[in-house]
């Protein structure tokens, strides 16, 4: 098991640093960086922060087991000031969406790093929009912004998504629930006045788009 010692260490040696430089710059005696280094204390959560913002590193690299682990580090930095533009409809999912997103080519563009993004990062297809309303609001709160993946089929979705879909020429987000025969679309509000969209295979109903990530205002 890699301990925090042999961490700090490391650390050590890859900034070219001494012990005691380590110990000047986190405010301790050399005495009192050489405890926690040999497991004779315990290290306090506030210096394990103090070290992470000191010297710039993610929490990892202090407890992640891995001969290669400064480079995972230095990956995962990247990550967070690692950025793509995205596709933003700058309107409420109430007031419509165009039918065919991608031959739209009148839109604003959103910067989003890619940590948040995660594995759609960069991804060509994804579009955000803000919702309206408080049918999701247990989840997804009016006014947050949503990313959303447009679906070809009702084979790209699973029970459990949350959808972008279009009824009566009005647009709506709710849970999905695929049944036999019909599609039931689910609030999940703290507002009891709304209720499930249950809607048969052969009404006309199109669904838009699975949301993928949505980004909450607090």
């Amino acid at each position: 098991m890699v301990t925090f010692g042999e961490r700090i260490r490391k650390l050590a040696n890859k900034l070219g640093k001494e012990e005691q430089d380590l110990a000047k710059d986190l405010g301790l005696t050399k005495s009192q960086l050489s405890h926690y280094i040999n497991g004779r204390r315990k290290v306090p959560s506030e210096l394990l922060q103090k070290i992470v913002d000191i010297y710039n590193i993610s929490p990892l690299f202090l407890f992640r087991e891995t001969e290669q682990l400064y480079e995972v580090v230095k990956e995962e930095k990247e990550a967070y000031t690692t950025k793509s533009e995205y596709k933003y409809f700058p309107a409420y999912i109430s007031a419509g969406l165009p039918n065919d997103i991608e031959a739209v080519t009148d839109y604003d563009t959103i910067t989003i790093t890619d940590k948040i993004m995660g594995k759609y990062a960069g991804s060509k297809n994804i579009y955000f929009i803000k919702i309206n309303g408080e049918s999701m609001n247990k989840i997804i709160p009016h006014n947050s912004l949503i990313a959303v993946r447009p679906v070809s089929s009702i084979h790209d979705l699973k029970t459990g998504d949350i959808v972008v879909y279009r009824k009566d020429g009005e647009y709506a987000v709710k849970r999905l629930v695929i049944d036999d025969d019909k599609w039931i679309f689910k609030p999940e509000s703290t507002d009891d006045r709304f209720y499930d969209d249950v809607i048969y295979k052969d009404a006309d109903v199109k669904i838009k788009g699975k949301v993928v990530l949505y980004i909450v205002e607090v």
